[in-house]
């Protein structure tokens, strides 16, 4: 644990007064998918269906664009989603506070139903990595919307992991960082059309496999495939 870290939990904890009923509210945020994925990828939808933007002589550009940004926020969070495990593999093991012998009393008991959190490093937060990349997206394509999904990715999803021992002040911040500088990274123009458009032309031609997919695809992001991952730790170990 650096300094940064150590003084963030001793500024943090006498904030988080730490009740059964406070405790139950960041269980929660954290255990259930509304709280986490689910709100932004329901923004997602909203941006691409939304029609308000195609009127006028540059309607249909702008309209191409926003759909061009949500395949890039899917895209980059599985891209952040990946990198954020292989950074937790690669990278020097890290054990998760609540686990932690020296830190256990600055975290209650908390009852966290999430696979493999012992044998999983904690740096950096890869739900954060994920949804911070989401909520860039979603930011590029409306900036009042954009600014909730951001809070929404780093507050909503970010501190309750902190409080409950989850992660490290410094695993939330690292993987908000990485999460938008690969959403900014993808969204560079030529990256951005040169990626979407195969998917774009893949939507106007076959509609209906299309968004039977993207709706799948979607479902495992919000889930950020849990069960996948409980089934491949329990095949391997």
């Amino acid at each position: 644990m650096n300094n940064i870290d150590t003084w963030l939990i001793g500024f943090m904890s006498p904030v988080a007064i730490h009740s059964p009923r406070f405790d139950h509210v960041l269980e929660t945020m954290v255990s259930m998918y509304l709280f986490k994925g689910v709100a932004l990828t329901a923004l997602l939808w909203w941006i691409w269906f939304r029609s308000e933007r195609a009127e006028g002589p540059d309607g249909a550009a702008l309209r191409r664009r926003e759909c061009e940004i949500v395949v890039i926020a899917i895209a980059s969070g599985f891209i952040a989603l990946a990198a954020g495990r292989l950074l937790a593999h690669y990278l020097p093991f890290r054990l998760r506070p609540m686990y932690e012998p020296a830190l256990r009393a600055f975290f209650p008991e908390a009852k966290v139903d999430e696979p493999v959190l012992r044998t999983w490093s904690a740096f950096p937060s890869d739900h954060v990595m994920l949804w911070s990349a989401v909520a860039m997206g979603i930011f590029l394509a409306s900036r009042p919307v954009g600014i909730y999904a951001l809070f929404h990715a780093i507050v909503l999803i970010g501190l309750p992991r902190i409080f409950l021992g989850l992660h490290y002040p410094t695993d939330v911040l690292a993987g908000a960082v990485l999460g938008i500088g690969i959403a900014c990274l993808m969204n560079v123009n030529a990256i951005r059309t040169r990626i979407a458009a195969p998917m774009l032309a893949f939507a106007q031609r076959y509609p209906g496999v299309f968004y039977g997919g993207a709706f799948l695809l979607t479902f495992e992001l919000t889930t950020q495939f849990d069960e996948l991952r409980v089934l491949a730790h329990g095949l391997l170990h």
